[in-house]
Order: structure tokens, then C-alpha cells, then sequence
């Protein structure tokens, strides 16, 4: 049995996510370890605060945002099950991405978490935060961080 039975992939639609599912893909190769791609669609902080005025609008936001995400997750797939990889797509929304990523290590049993990681510093980690860092803090699994 391998030591990264089970590596789940965060992915967004930033390139550096990408970089991570090419780092999964090979580690999945090596280790023949199943993979979950996830997208965590996260309600916007500064949208909540007005939600029952635009309720209408954000949840076409999220129906929008979920096609989207399952579409890029479907498209990313492909490339494992071409290599005989047991894979699977998840979309989480309505908690931070930080939270949808450790629910989702503990509730599917995942042995390796893989995320990019925008290296945000300054004002912009400060305000947007680092779901790289909450992750890697929280995680009781290890945390594989593909950096820019």
C-alpha cells in the first residue's frame, strides 16, 4: 500500500493550480495513488454582507461557478484516467476554500493534499489571506505546495 494512497488536488482557475495537477499526476503515476480534483467555490466576504439584496444574482454566481468549475475539473480529469489513474471531481461551496480543502482530508480520507500557492505577501496576504498557509497549519496530512 502506498504512503499517498489518496492525494487530493486543489484546483482553481489559476495556472499555478495547474502546475500542481501536473505535480499530482506524476505522483499518482509513481505511487498509483487514486486523486480527487477540487474546486471550492467560496462565498464572497464583501457580497455577503448585502446577500438578501442580491440573492437572485449570486445564486446564478454559483450555478455559473459550479459549471465552470466542473467543466475545468472534467477536462483535468481526463489526463489521469488516460494513465489508468482512479480519479474523481468534487466542487465544495458555501465555506472559505481553506475549509472546503480540510473537510474534504477528512471526510474522504486523503493521505497528500496538492495546492498552489500564489505567494501573496504584504497588504494582499493580509486582506485576502493565504489558503496555502491555512492549510498547511491545519492539515493532518502532509501538504504539498507548488509555488510560482
Amino acid at each position: 500500500m502506498s504512503q499517498y494512497e489518496h492525494i487530493l488536488v486543489a484546483v482553481d482557475e489559476s495556472p499555478i493550480s495547474y502546475a500542481a495537477v501536473e505535480h499530482a499526476l506524476e505522483l499518482a503515476r509513481a505511487f498509483k495513488s487514486k486523486v480527487t480534483l477540487l474546486s471550492v467555490i467560496a462565498i464572497d466576504p464583501f457580497i455577503a454582507v448585502d446577500f438578501y439584496k442580491v440573492a437572485p444574482a449570486i445564486t446564478e454566481h454559483f450555478i455559473k461557478a459550479e459549471e465552470q468549475a466542473l467543466l475545468r475539473l472534467n477536462d483535468l480529469k481526463s489526463s489521469f484516467e488516460r494513465d489508468g489513474i482512479d480519479v474523481s471531481v468534487k466542487v465544495v461551496h458555501g465555506v472559505s476554500p481553506s475549509e472546503g480543502i480540510l473537510k474534504t482530508v477528512e471526510t474522504d480520507s486523503v493521505s497528500l493534499v496538492m495546492m498552489g500557492s500564489h505567494g501573496r505577501t504584504g497588504l494582499q496576504k493580509m486582506v485576502l489571506g493565504s489558503v496555502a498557509q491555512n492549510v498547511l497549519n491545519a492539515s493532518v496530512v502532509p501538504v504539498f505546495i507548488v509555488k510560482q
